[in-house]
């Protein structure tokens, strides 16, 4: 460091060559990271934006004027036909099936997994950590893989053809990863804390239930989220295992009526925007909670 006098007695410490090449390496890195999350937003933002707006476009606008940016004019009947018009009764039946579907998959998810990593991560017991080495390599296993043989089962204990026959596999296949979030999560949880309800009188469950859930809000608001979004997007499992229209969730909706209406790009893309607001909508209104519930089971854990 190199001190320069100043009048009055004080002094000004100026950095050396070295320490000054350290900021400004610090400020460059600074910079590309944020050009990096600029371009990333840019990738992600940019077609979802460009679905919205078309929809509120004519077929014409989008073929003649594809580069535009703001509709001119204005077209909300995209929206609303899809919502209202004719093809209301097509959208929220496929909406219902979808949030049925979602529902009992993150039900069963949350619930099976939280008694999982509750076990994995507060009980002893020989083999624990094989057992759970097994969950993990879940995340390995993709659904498509095991289409055919499910396909099987689920015919065999007749629920082809019926919601839950795809909500059970979908929870199944969110178990591994759900598992994984939470229990750092049980684990960081102090040991007194579980010394102190015994000494009231819970048992390992009454720990769980009274104790482990209510702290334990973030993390289950995050595997939530996951599982609503996994679930909600889902394609190859209904598509397989649901049997006829009256039956299809939204993703299948969106495929048909691309389908239907292939020459009405704009109608189509109204449609598309409208199927993916309830998953946005959860994930906006748990945001905090999910940052919170990744943050303290990878600090915590």
């Amino acid at each position: 460091m190199r001190t320069t006098a100043l009048t009055g007695g004080a002094s000004l410490t100026r950095p050396t060559g070295r320490r000054a090449a350290g900021v400004g390496r610090l400020r460059l890195s600074g910079i590309v990271r944020y050009v990096i999350l600029v371009v990333v937003a840019g990738v992600i933002l940019v077609p979802i934006g460009y679905a919205v707006l078309g929809g509120f476009k004519t077929n014409g606008q989008l073929v003649g004027d594809p580069v535009s940016i703001l509709p001119s004019p204005w077209v909300f009947s995209n929206y609303t036909d899809v919502i209202f018009g004719a093809n209301a009764a097509v959208f929220w039946r496929e909406a219902g099936n979808s949030l049925i579907i979602a529902a009992i998959a993150v039900t069963a998810t949350v619930g099976l997994a939280s008694l999982a990593a509750f076990v994995f991560a507060r009980i002893v017991f020989r083999g624990r950590e094989a057992i759970y080495t097994l969950f993990t390599f879940g995340l390995l296993f993709p659904s498509a893989v095991a289409i055919l043989p499910l396909l099987i089962l689920v015919r065999q204990i007749g629920l082809e053809g019926n919601l839950l026959g795809v909500a059970l596999p979908q929870a199944a296949f969110a178990l591994p990863l759900t598992i994984i979030i939470l229990r750092p999560f049980f684990r960081s949880i102090p040991v007194e804390l579980e010394d102190a309800a015994r000494i009231d009188g819970c048992g390992a469950f009454g720990f769980f239930w009274r104790v482990l859930l209510p702290l334990a809000r973030p993390a289950l608001a995050t595997v939530s989220v996951l599982a609503i979004v996994s679930t909600w997007n889902a394609f190859l499992l209904p598509l397989i295992l649901l049997n006829g229209t009256d039956q299809w969730t939204l993703p299948l909706g969106v495929m048909n009526f691309s389908t239907e209406y292939v020459s009405d790009q704009a109608r189509i893309l109204a449609f598309t925007v409208i199927s993916i607001i309830p998953a946005v909508l959860f994930y906006v209104v748990a945001e905090r909670q999910i940052v919170g519930g990744l943050t303290a089971g990878s600090v915590k854990g």
